[in-house]
C-alpha cells in the first residue's frame, strides 16, 4: 500500500506499507524518515522534536547530502541543498506483497543554478522490503564537469550508545574531524566520547552490533563511510534534538568523501548505493 499523505502543516510525505516493511518519505529532500521491519522496532531514527516544515532538514532517517557532503564546498550550505529541495515522485510500483519500490527525481532549478551553476538529473530509488535498499543516481545534464560529494546521512536506531559496536573497519585509515588528525582504526569501534570520522578505503560489508541486534550495511559506488555521533555537549546545542538524543543513534553514512570525490563528465552518471537489514 502506497499513500500520500500531509502534516497538519501541509508537509507531504509518501507512507508505505506491505507484508515485509513499513517506510515513510518525505517529498522534500526525498528524506526516508521511518524504516522498520514489520513486528520489529524501527531500523532509523527520528528525534522526537524534529523539524517537519519546508527549508528545514528533518533531524533522524536519511538526509541525502548532494552535491557536498560537510562544508566540502563553501560556496554551499552545509550537507548541499538536496536535502532542502522538493523533489518530484517519477514512479511508484508494487513489485510483489513484500516489495514496493518508489523513484525521486531532483532538476536544477533557478535557485539551484544560482548556487551551483550545473544542469542534473538527480533520482533516488527507494526500495522497501525485508531490507532498505537506497540508490542515488546523478547524471550530469551540462557541459561541462562537475566535482561531486555526497552521503546517505543513516541515523540508526540503537538501544543505547555505549553497548553498541561497529565491525569492519579495523585497519582502514580516517579523518578523526574532533581531533583534526588521520588515523589509523584499531579494531572495533565502540563510543564513549564524540565521534565524528570519515572512513577510507572501505571495501566490505559493515556491521552495527547491538545488544539485541545486528545491522548489516553493504554499500556500492562508495568506498567511504563517515561514523558520527555529537556525545553530550554537542548534542546540547544542536537544533531538533533532545538534550539526552546521543544515547539513542549512530550515523553510519554512506559517502562519497574527500579523497573518495567523484568527477561527473558531461552525459555520464555515478551510483551511489546502500542496502541496509
Amino acid at each position: 500500500m502506497i499513500e500520500f499523505k500531509k502534516k497538519e502543516n501541509g508537509f507531504e510525505y509518501i507512507e508505505i506499507r506491505n507484508d515485509s516493511a513499513h517506510a515513510k518519505i518525505a517529498l522534500q529532500g526525498a528524506h526516508i524518515f521511518h524504516y522498520g521491519r514489520n513486528a520489529e522496532k524501527p531500523i532509523l531514527w527520528l528525534s522526537e522534536v524534529s523539524d517537519f516544515e519546508l527549508g528545514k532538514s528533518i533531524r533522524g532517517g536519511v538526509p541525502i547530502c548532494w552535491p557536498s557532503f560537510g562544508m566540502n564546498n563553501p560556496d554551499l550550505p552545509q550537507h548541499g541543498f538536496a536535502r532542502v529541495s522538493m523533489w518530484k515522485l517519477e514512479n511508484s510500483k508494487e513489485i510483489d506483497d513484500k516489495t514496493t519500490q518508489i523513484t525521486f527525481k531532483l532538476n536544477e532549478t533557478k535557485e539551484s543554478l544560482e548556487l551551483w551553476n550545473y544542469r542534473f538529473e538527480l533520482k533516488l530509488i527507494v526500495t522497501v522490503s525485508d531490507k532498505l535498499t537506497m540508490e542515488l543516481t546523478t547524471k550530469n545534464l551540462d557541459d561541462k564537469a562537475f566535482k561531486l560529494t555526497q552521503a546517505l546521512h543513516t541515523y540508526f536506531n540503537v538501544s543505547d550508545i555505549s553497548s553498541i559496536k561497529i565491525k569492519g573497519l579495523d585497519k582502514k585509515p580516517y579523518f578523526d574531524a574532533v581531533a583534526s588528525e588521520q588515523c589509523i582504526q584499531q579494531g572495533d569501534i565502540t563510543f564513549t566520547k564524540e565521534f565524528d570520522s570519515v572512513f577510507q578505503e572501505v571495501d566490505k560489508e559493515l556491521l552495527l552490533v547491538d545488544i539485541d541486534r545486528e545491522i548489516s550495511i553493504k554499500n556500492e559506488g562508495s568506498s567511504s563511510v563517515v561514523v558520527w555521533n555529537p556525545w553530550i555537549e554537542k548534542c546540547k546545542r544542536m537544533s531538533g534534538m533532545n538534550d539526552e538524543a546521543y544515547k539513542e543513534f549512530v550515523c553510519i553514512e554512506s559517502a562519497n568523501a574527500f579523497e573518495d570525490f567523484k568527477v561527473i563528465e558531461p552525459n555520464k552518471r555515478y551510483t551511489l548505493k546502500a542496502v541496509i537489514t
